[in-house]
């Protein structure tokens, strides 16, 4: 089975995420966000990968492409 890298990528930015968050200081409500926001594309993409149509699959990028954005400043 081929490895999909847009998988890892995800994995790896709430991973990263994380890992700042841990060591920022910031409120308590931006750091939960954030962290929500990541782990949120993680989960969207790797559900994509089991969806139930195409429909579904398009729907789980799409949201995982919408959590993304949220945590851009």
């Amino acid at each position: 089975m081929p490895k999909n890298y847009l998988l890892v990528y995800a994995e790896q930015l709430a991973t990263d995420t994380e890992l700042l968050c841990q060591t920022i200081k910031a409120s308590s409500n931006t750091l939960f966000q954030l962290r929500k926001a990541s782990s949120s594309v993680y989960a969207n993409i790797r559900e994509a990968n089991y969806g139930q149509s195409k429909a579904d699959m398009l729907s789980k990028f799409e949201i995982a492409l919408k959590e993304s954005s949220e945590t851009e400043g």
